[in-house]
């Protein structure tokens, strides 16, 4: 029988249980990615699992998403990252040698290799033939330790692509015309599987685009074949006796088939405020901009700034634009340095900023209220920018810098009638300025065992979880529609990240992009007697941060009834203790108001034997019936109180 990539890469590292959709499966664990914003709880949860030294092939800890020290918080985070790193045998890649993704691409990522990493856009090293996927924090500190990966067992969907995208057409367009189809939930319980002759025409920084934003539609991950073109890649980077070619069979089936001619894309864009609002740049054209930024994980290539800076080369950005640019890796600015491509863009009028995630998570460049702000980010959410009323538009490369130029959204077919500018044939480096000098290697064993931990003030140890009681009678203190991301559960932003080291502090931020007084009533109510948070479909969607999970957690949340969870934040919630119920009749949702008090009954024998739930709602006298997707050791974890407290159970 013919296989698909996604299944040869499974079933190469499958450990526990059977690839059969829906059932959970281990598998085993080759490399890890870790980043500032989460690694500081994955470095707490190492050192309470009593780690010695990291397992994988590979494990590696960036520090990308919060650069600017402003005060001696994130100072002291890095130090402790750094210490870490030497405690527990991981590289460490400093501060302003890159964002994760495409820096462990050019240095570390192998065909054909498992990796799992804290940070939802792992999925992008898809692109090098990898089985990568987002996890929270405390799976990767498990695969760290050498525990297998267990995830639901997903379907396989199969997107062939045709044809060669037209001139002003790139890869950001290709996820762009996935989403406009299928929404951000139409990848759930999925791999996202590209094949087909138009794969060949995409390099592979072009396919990391495509697989980065795998995550925005909610997929386990993406996987693209490691052929020719993955080679001559690896070959630029240095590294291609790493290669090794990982293809599906032919004649493979596929559990979901859909298909794109990438001769037909056009540019595309999403509107605010989510990834899922995409429509044809030209039907919005013609709109006011204010800001422009390239850059991010998910345009991260050297081509995707130099097509920038071919097309503003010799202009000037329109005077009402502030254009930045936040360079992916050490590497790709050393290369754009080369080819002359800097000096272009700074001509140009563009701003110029560090290496690193940066304003995509709501650290600097956060845009005026009121006003557009285009970016090749891979995300849009409600005030992930770092301003609440914000309205920011996701676009490919092109169609930002088009709109820099003339100070409107437009589209990059219509340059060469209003500047007279045909499109850009760039001629790029076939070998990369190869720098590692800012990756740390981990010292000898014998060395990291005398290493201590560096830690702050700010650095809080994890808090202590007690198990879930047999019955929970308590309030709903939060009712959330569809489409609720981590982004606003507890949000990023230079505000709040200095703290993610330090979750009471943190917890003050939970749900304030939603509702400011959440924190204060939750204090208010007690965290031992809990209460509930009711939401509507694709609960906890976007990033893998597991302080969506820890910070409610933290202020009395015990369980939470949705229409449906987004994939890792639904884990998330059970690895912290926390009881994640979906509504069979997802009517019942409009049942339940907010200050309804809900009771849930005999959950020790409920919840183990799979049986049907029901929540009764004392305020009106109403039951109703709910579902848990839990496997048996996801309800071991949540009656113990969560994955820590369950570990140490079983170590007594």
């Amino acid at each position: 029988m013919p296989h698909t990539l996604a299944h040869k890469l499974i079933g190469s590292h499958l450990v526990e249980g059977e690839m059969v959709p829906g059932s959970e499966i281990g598998l085993r664990i080759d490399q890890t990615l870790t980043q500032d914003a989460t690694g500081t709880l994955v470095m707490q949860e190492l050192e309470a699992l009593g780690l010695d030294r990291a397992r994988p092939d590979r494990s590696v800890q960036y520090v990308d998403h919060n650069l600017l020290q402003a005060d001696e918080r994130n100072a002291e985070d890095h130090l402790f990252l750094q210490s870490a790193c030497q405690r527990y045998g991981l590289w460490f890649s400093k501060p302003g040698n890159g964002v994760s993704h495409p820096t462990h691409m050019q240095r570390f990522g192998v065909p054909g290799a498992t990796m799992v990493g804290s940070d939802s856009h792992t999925c992008a090293a898809g692109s090098l033939g990898m089985l990568a996927i987002g996890v929270g924090g405390l799976d990767a500190a498990m695969a760290i330790a050498g525990h297998p990966l267990r995830i639901p067992m997903p379907q396989i969907w199969g997107v062939r692509l045709s044809g060669r995208l037209p001139p002003w057409s790139s890869a950001k367009d290709v996820i762009l015309e996935l989403l406009r189809r299928h929404g951000v939930h139409g990848g759930r319980g999925r791999v996202i599987e590209y094949h087909g002759p138009g794969v060949a025409t995409l390099s592979a920084m072009d396919r990391h685009v495509i697989a980065n934003m795998g995550a925005e539609l909610g997929a386990t991950t993406t996987v693209f074949p490691a052929d020719a073109n993955v080679r001559a890649f690896l070959r630029g980077e240095e590294r291609e006796s790493d290669f090794v070619e990982v293809l599906p069979d032919p004649g493979a089936g596929y559990d979901v088939a859909d298909e794109i001619d990438l001769s037909a894309v056009e540019p595309l864009i999403a509107a605010p405020s989510s990834p899922g609002n995409v429509v044809p740049v030209s039907e919005i054209a013609g709109a006011e901009v204010s800001q422009v930024v390239i850059g991010s994980s998910a345009n991260p290539g050297l081509r995707d700034f130099a097509i920038a800076a071919a097309m503003v080369k010799g202009r000037q950005t329109h005077d009402t634009v502030s254009f930045d640019v936040n360079p992916s890796s050490r590497q790709i600015l050393a290369d754009l340095t080369t080819m002359g491509a800097t000096v272009d863009l700074i001509n140009a009028g563009a701003r110029i900023h560090q290496t690193g995630c940066l304003g995509c998570i709501g650290i600097g460049q956060a845009p005026a209220v009121g006003h557009n702000s285009l970016r090749t980010f891979p995300r849009n959410f409600p005030g992930r920018s770092g301003t609440k009323e914000d309205a920011v538009w996701l676009c490919s490369p092109e169609t930002a810098a088009a709109s820099a130029l003339t100070g409107v959204i437009t589209d990059p077919r219509d340059l060469a009638d209003r500047l007279d500018l045909a499109y850009p044939h760039l001629k790029l480096p076939q070998r990369a300025s190869v720098n590692t000098a800012m990756l740390a290697p981990p010292p000898p064993p014998e060395q990291a065992r005398h290493t201590e931990l560096v830690k702050g003030p700010n650095i809080s140890s994890l808090p202590d979880f007690p198990p879930l009681p047999d019955r929970i009678e308590a309030p709903v203190l939060l009712k959330v529609g569809d489409n609720i991301s981590t982004d606003e559960i507890s949000p990023a932003g230079a505000r709040a990240l200095p703290l993610r080291s330090n979750i009471p502090a943190l917890a003050e931020f939970t749900f304030t992009q939603i509702d400011e007084s959440y924190p204060q009533r939750a204090r208010e109510r007690g965290g031992e007697s809990g209460h509930f948070v009711v939401g509507g479909d694709n609960y906890g969607q976007g990033s893998s941060r597991e302080h969506a999970a820890i910070a409610p957690r933290h202020l009395g949340l015990r369980a939470v009834i949705a229409t449906s969870f987004a994939r890792i934040h639904w884990q998330n919630l059970a690895n912290f203790g926390v009881l994640a119920l979906e509504f069979t009749d997802p009517a019942d949702y409009d049942r339940i108001d907010r200050g309804d008090v809900l009771v849930l009954d005999d959950l020790r024998r409920a919840l183990p034997a799979g049986a049907e739930l029901f929540v009764r709602n004392a305020s009106t006298g109403e039951s109703y019936q709910l579902r848990h997707s839990l496997s048996p050791r996801q309800v071991e974890c949540v009656l113990a109180g969560g994955e820590i407290p369950l570990l140490a159970a079983g170590a007594d």
